[in-house]
């Protein structure tokens, strides 16, 4: 004990000397710092108190682990999936490809993923790319029975998707609350990385609220959690779980240059899972209210362009005549503080809470106008393929954002000589903009015949020829190009 005691006396003291020389000071337990004249048998007893404690943590926290672990193992699943991949514009009888170095009519694609039973009748949770696209499904449950699987529904703007099994008396896994969850708590990734069933990792939140761009081509609605629990290929639609057994997410994506894991994980938060499950096992499909407004962040132009009083929120940037936003009283350059009593920091956290409440669900909001706080009431509508085509279309009647050329913009751009124009900032997919080939980053600096410098001029232009049937044609600079593009009626 003299000889440990010798050793950890020399290896603290060069330490200390070391930290002493770069100005780096280290804090000792408060056990040893009372202690400097204290027998050296005494300091061991107490070094031995500070193990037996730090021992006592890890194993509480292993104990958790182990708990979660066994108690949510029998909830989830791997769900095998079968593909008929087939060729388009066949040129040559079934059988013949093979003698010409052409790929066979079809093809088969297998494919593995996890999901989480959340009703004890067989419905079953999981990500919608996990499933879409296929013949057959198969779940294999934790005691290794397979089961074949229908789809009940799915929600590619989400990525989520439920699918059934016959039975009944399944063991069904807890909905936790996703809000409740703070960075740097413990969480579980369960699922089937790699086709190795009932995998579990462990990690932490690593951060809240991540927006991606990765569902719907772009246009899903996101609000990831973000952990450093290992996510791999497999995992998909397994879930993400915290130390009180509770889904708190369904893991979905991560972040990787080599296609394994590497730290970064995103799981779709269980406040959005909850409502497209219920929606789903009771309709098959999902409604979503319709707000009828073009919004987005607060930013430093923002504060400048619509001067702004205050620094966080959801801002109004144009509202669609006769929409529930205007019927509202939403007016543009308004920003949207609060709703429901929940704090709204984020275009997408305006946009992801309009899309979890059902048509005519009244939106209580608390919204900044010019400094003052107002109390608004909103009824949201359908959001109905008609009410998204107005949507698209947006302030400037073709599915565009145009912001004016101001001269540093034009200075950015390349276009120091240029004085007025439109400078697309945004294009709406699907929408005309789009189809007709614009760009961002375009400057349109003439709408049929006339000066393009104001975005009211150019949507009184286009819709002036469309009811006289005719098309518009936009003069737009693209770099050092002068393109003429066509916007049909």
């Amino acid at each position: 004990m003299q000889n440990a005691w010798k050793t950890l006396s020399l290896t603290l003291g060069a330490a200390l000397f070391g930290c002493l020389l770069t100005g780096v000071v280290i804090s000792l337990p408060s056990a040893l710092q009372n202690d400097a004249n204290a027998h050296p048998n005494q300091v061991t007893n107490r070094l031995l108190q500070v193990e037996n404690q730090n021992n006592s943590t890890a194993q509480d926290l292993s104990s958790s682990f182990r708990n979660v672990a066994e108690a949510m193992r029998p909830t989830v699943v791997s769900i095998h999936t079968h593909a008929t991949e087939r060729a388009v514009n066949r040129r040559l009888p079934r059988g013949l490809e093979q003698y010409f170095g052409l790929p066979p009519a079809s093809r088969e694609r297998e494919g593995l993923g996890s999901g989480v039973i959340v009703r004890a009748d067989g419905y079953i949770l999981t990500n919608n790319h996990v499933v879409a696209g296929t013949d057959e499904l198969e779940v294999q449950l934790s005691d290794g029975r397979r089961k074949p699987a229908v789809i009940i529904g799915t929600d590619p703007e989400t990525d989520l998707a439920i699918i059934r099994i016959e039975g009944n008396q399944y063991p069904v896994a807890q909905m936790g609350d996703s809000e409740a969850i703070r960075v740097g708590d413990w969480v579980l990734a369960i699922g089937s990385p790699f086709g190795l069933e009932q995998t579990v990792t462990a990690g932490i939140i690593s951060a809240k609220n991540r927006v991606q761009g990765i569902v719907g081509e772009g246009e899903g609605f996101e609000d990831f959690l973000q952990t450093d629990a290992a996510i791999n290929p497999g995992n998909s639609g397994g879930p993400l779980v915290n130390l009180r057994g509770e889904v708190v997410g369904i893991n979905t994506a991560i972040e990787s240059r080599s296609g394994g894991s590497n730290g970064i994980g995103f799981a779709i938060p269980s406040a959005m899972a909850i409502p497209i499950i219920e929606s789903i096992i009771e309709s098959g499909s999902v409604e979503r209210g319709f707000l009828g407004a073009q919004i987005s962040d607060v930013t430093e132009n923002t504060v400048r362009e619509f001067a702004l009083k205050v620094e966080s929120g959801a801002l109004i940037r144009s509202v669609l005549e006769e929409q529930p936003a205007a019927r509202g009283g939403l007016q543009p350059g308004d920003v949207v503080l609060s709703i429901d009593g929940r704090a709204i920091n984020t275009s997408s956290a305006l946009r992801n809470y309009v899309a979890s409440r059902r048509p005519g669900s009244v939106l209580r909001m608390q919204v900044d106008r010019n400094g003052q706080s107002l109390a608004l009431a909103v009824t949201l509508g359908e959001r109905s393929s008609e009410a998204m085509a107005m949507f698209r279309a947006g302030e400037s009647g073709i599915g565009a954002d145009l912001e004016p050329l101001d001269e540093r913009t034009a200075q950015q751009l390349g276009y120091e000589n240029l004085r007025t124009g439109l400078v697309v900032t945004q294009i709406q997919r699907g929408s005309l903009a789009e189809r007709s080939g614009l760009r961002i980053g375009d400057v349109i600096v003439a709408v049929n015949g006339q000066i393009a410098d104001d975005v009211q001029i150019l949507r009184e232009a286009i819709e002036q020829t469309r009811t006289e049937g005719k098309a518009s044609q936009l003069v737009v600079l693209t770099g050092n190009v002068r393109r003429l593009i066509v916007i049909r009626p």
